[in-house]
């Protein structure tokens, strides 16, 4: 259930409040290339969401999607509590894995972080997947524990964002053939499927679904000479996702294909004039806009 394409959705926004009829769209269109959904993510603007929208994000996206791929809901916080409520929500409303980043801001040992998972994961029964992107956290999960946590029966996965393909290499050899090891930055993907990684949970999907989607269906099956190329030809797009902090260059993607409203939630701010040339650039090039 937790291999292959994931889309890190965005939460649109209107005059301030999540667009729900904008949302489902975005929805329906992963849905038809075949993409699981992660709603309420980092590039959902999590952060800023109130626990009500939040619990409410995730309803909508289990109801939409109803069962015809997986979503797996963003859970995470820097306070264990609050992320053991949120994650029994998303439990009691039916999605069907949880992704937690590791706790930002207090930057716990990595004693700290393994307590967090575990004892989260003893307090629920649905499948957890781990969260690292040591850019944001300012703490990385070390390989080791990663290691430790993949015993704890419910915890099934981890999307590595650290950047490190030798920490995703020891993972992958030292884990069980069920741990799922999914990329978290959409230009090492195909790196990390070359070396035994199950797919992507992508900011890129966002944009163009269907590519993203090839690139990883043809790396699980084993041709990797068609998924490098698929890789080559994303990666200019993949790069622009990130000219400014995500997700202000995919939501501004978005606006420019006409889908969403460039609307962001303070203290994130709109693309600045040069970077939205460079990105209307980039869309132009992959007839996106």
């Amino acid at each position: 259930m937790f291999e292959g394409t994931f889309v890190a959705i965005v939460t649109p926004f209107k005059n301030g409040a999540v667009d729900y009829d904008a949302y489902e769209k975005l929805i329906e269109k992963q849905v038809k290339a075949g993409n699981g959904i992660v709603p309420c993510g980092t590039t959902g603007e999590s952060a800023t969401l109130t626990y009500e929208e939040h619990e409410e994000v995730i309803r909508f996206t289990v109801e939409v999607v109803k069962k015809r791929v997986p979503v797996i809901a963003g859970t995470g916080s820097n306070s264990t509590k609050e992320a053991l409520e949120l994650t029994k929500g998303a439990e009691k409303i039916g999605a069907d894995a949880a992704l937690l980043i590791s706790p930002y801001y207090n930057k716990p040992t990595q004693k700290g972080i393994y307590e967090h998972y575990k004892y989260i994961a003893e307090n629920v029964n649905i499948p957890m997947i781990l969260y690292n992107v040591p850019g944001r956290t300012a703490k990385n999960i070390e390989a080791e524990t990663t290691i430790a946590l993949s015993k704890i029966k419910n915890i099934v996965g981890i999307k590595e964002a650290s950047g490190d393909l030798v920490q995703a290499s020891k993972i992958i050899k030292e884990t069980g053939k069920d741990f799922v090891v999914l990329s978290g930055e959409d230009a090492l993907t195909y790196f990390i499927l070359t070396i035994g990684g199950k797919g992507v949970i992508s900011v890129t999907a966002n944009v163009m679904p269907e590519k993203v989607n090839q690139m990883v269906t043809y790396a699980l099956k084993g041709d990797f000479e068609k998924s490098k190329q698929l890789h080559f030809e994303l990666l200019e797009l993949s790069k622009v996702m990130f000219i400014e902090t995500n997700p202000i260059p995919v939501k501004e993607s978005l606006a420019m294909m006409g889908l969403i409203k460039d609307e962001l939630r303070l203290p994130l701010t709109n693309i600045s004039e040069d970077n939205k040339e460079k990105l209307k650039k980039v869309l132009k090039s992959y007839n996106l806009i």
